[in-house]
């Protein structure tokens, strides 16, 4: 299992200034049964999951993540995150942001190893805020592994019954698929529903918790 991190160009010059809001942050792309997931912590938590993230997908969210949290990754060392990684800056002690990080590895780990039936990891929220937040925090909490919510119900749950339309608006948007476990959301008449992940890493998931068969191939 291999972290990427970034490592600074020498031809595109001297760094961007942080802002003042900056926050650190670290990643690492551990290979799953579903493909490699990129995962990036802060220091409060597990901040963002993003699917199938070969090479150009990751650097695609590494720089999105620049952007929104304000400053480069933390380099950290390897045996921070039990990976081995490349273009990394040993340090005495792993900064938090790598703490968070190596708790999440340790937990999709074991969650795919089937281990792992509840995630018990620290969540940074700063990626999701208003009805999407609501609605994701109540399917984090209340909507346990093996089982399925419908759009509708889920709505009803944080009271606005006329909002399952904006319920897939949210899942679509989830910054922490997987951990925050849209793939539960199903349609009401028996459909599985969309995906950002697509539509087979939907049927694995669920086939991974019991909920529809395993594929025969």
């Amino acid at each position: 299992m291999a972290e990427r991190q970034t490592q600074r160009d020498p031809h595109k010059g001297p760094e961007r200034p942080q802002r003042r809001d900056a926050r650190a942050w670290a990643w690492a792309v551990p290979a799953t049964p579903i493909g490699p997931l990129l995962l990036a912590a802060t220091d409060e938590g597990l901040v963002q999951v993003v699917f199938h993230a070969a090479e150009k997908t990751a650097a695609e969210a590494v720089a999105r993540l620049t952007r929104r949290l304000g400053a480069e990754p933390t380099p950290v060392p390897s045996a921070a995150t039990g990976t081995a990684a490349t273009g990394t800056v040993a340090a005495p002690a792993a900064p938090r942001c790598a703490e968070q990080l190596a708790e999440a590895i340790r937990q999709v780990e074991s969650y795919f190893a089937e281990d792992t039936k509840a995630f018990t990891l620290s969540l940074d929220w700063s990626l999701t805020t208003g009805f999407n937040r609501r609605v994701l925090r109540e399917l984090a909490a209340h909507v346990p592994y093996g089982t399925v919510v419908g759009y509708q119900d889920l709505a009803d749950r944080v009271g606005e019954p006329g909002a399952a339309r904006a319920v897939g608006m949210a899942m679509g948007s989830n910054p922490l698929p997987v951990v925050v476990p849209c793939h539960r959301v199903v349609e009401s008449d028996g459909g599985i529903g969309g995906f950002g992940g697509g539509l087979e890493t939907k049927r694995s998931l669920l086939a991974l918790e019991g909920v529809l068969p395993q594929p025969l191939f």
